[in-house]
């Protein structure tokens, strides 16, 4: 980032902690991430098992659920790093599917229905649903067709979290005479895109390869739990914050060095050591330019392994 990002509240020299990429490979295992390219079949908890069988962990979270029948990018959060889960639920995602219909359909009135359902739409979730069944609004930031071959129209769409594509396609078929979603795949969740995710085979390659010879490829799949907070807003705190920030203490003014300029008020953010280690996330208590009073932001979740913060 360049220096007019930042607003400057004091000056700090840092002085302790390791940056990220720093990290052995058993301090990535214990609070990194993986960017899992999920394939058709199981479900995103069964694909989460399999992670934690692979790399001998005790505990493994995701964030974005996908059906089994979808494939693409699933991030996964690893040991410690599962306390980061929440930077990465409300992130927008991005699919390509192929929508069948059922009757032959016009390009140009097929396109137009589908650019319909861009901007705020109001959905019902599906019966079979992690979520209660009640409208609610969801923001359709694209949808486009990419190609129409026959009855099969391959399509991209952008959306916010919690939109059900499958409904989308389902509700584009009452206006052409039926249509049915036969296939799709995540190609991005907030900042992670396809290019970025990686196979099990491969990552279990790695990780073989690295406890039997000490060969750390393993290092290109296994990202810092950093990464997980990558597209929030950020406020680099003070050395000598860190400590009271690990046991849950909001963030003073007093305690931090810069803040990222576009920051509003109760927003999410990363609070960084100037090393750039994740401390914790928090709530911002003012926008970025307001931040002037005593304290500037409430502890929302310790991400830092305690140990670590000396």
């Amino acid at each position: 980032m360049e220096d007019s990002d930042w607003i400057v509240k004091s000056a700090d020299e840092p002085a302790r902690g390791r940056k990220p990429e720093e990290r052995s490979v058993e301090e990535l295992l214990a609070n990194g991430i993986v960017i899992l390219d999920k394939w058709q079949g199981p479900t995103s908890h069964d694909a989460v098992a399999t992670v934690k069988k692979v790399l001998g962990l005790k505990k493994v979270g995701h964030a974005g659920t996908l059906d089994p029948a979808v494939s693409g990018v699933l991030p996964l959060t690893l040991e410690s790093a599962c306390k980061a889960i929440p930077a990465l639920q409300k992130v927008d995602k991005e699919y390509v599917g192929i929508m069948h219909t059922h009757k032959d359909v016009d390009e140009a009135a097929l396109r137009g229905i589908m650019q319909a359902f861009t901007g705020t739409i109001r959905q019902l979730p599906p019966v079979r649903s992690a979520v209660a069944r009640k409208e609610r609004q969801r923001r359709v930031h694209a949808f486009e067709l990419l190609e129409l071959k026959g009855r099969d129209a391959l399509f991209r769409i952008e959306c916010e979290a919690g939109t059900y594509v499958r409904k989308i396609v389902h509700d584009v078929g009452r206006q052409i005479g039926g249509a049915h979603m036969q296939e799709l795949r995540r190609t991005r969740a907030g900042p992670f895109a396809e290019d970025a995710a990686v196979k099990m085979h491969d990552l279990a390659d790695a990780y073989l390869q690295w406890k039997q010879d000490g060969d750390e490829r393993i290092r290109k799949y296994v990202l810092p739990v950093e990464a997980a907070a990558s597209h929030l807003g950020k406020i680099i705190v003070k050395d000598s914050a860190v400590r009271s920030l690990t046991n849950g203490s909001p963030l003073y003014i007093s305690g931090a060095s810069r803040v990222q300029k576009g920051i509003r008020q109760g927003d999410l953010v990363a609070l960084v050591t100037l090393k750039g280690e994740l401390v914790a996330l928090g709530r911002a208590e003012a926008d970025s330019e307001r931040m002037t009073k005593s304290r500037i932001a409430k502890t929302d979740r310790v991400v830092m392994i305690q140990k670590t913060a000396a």
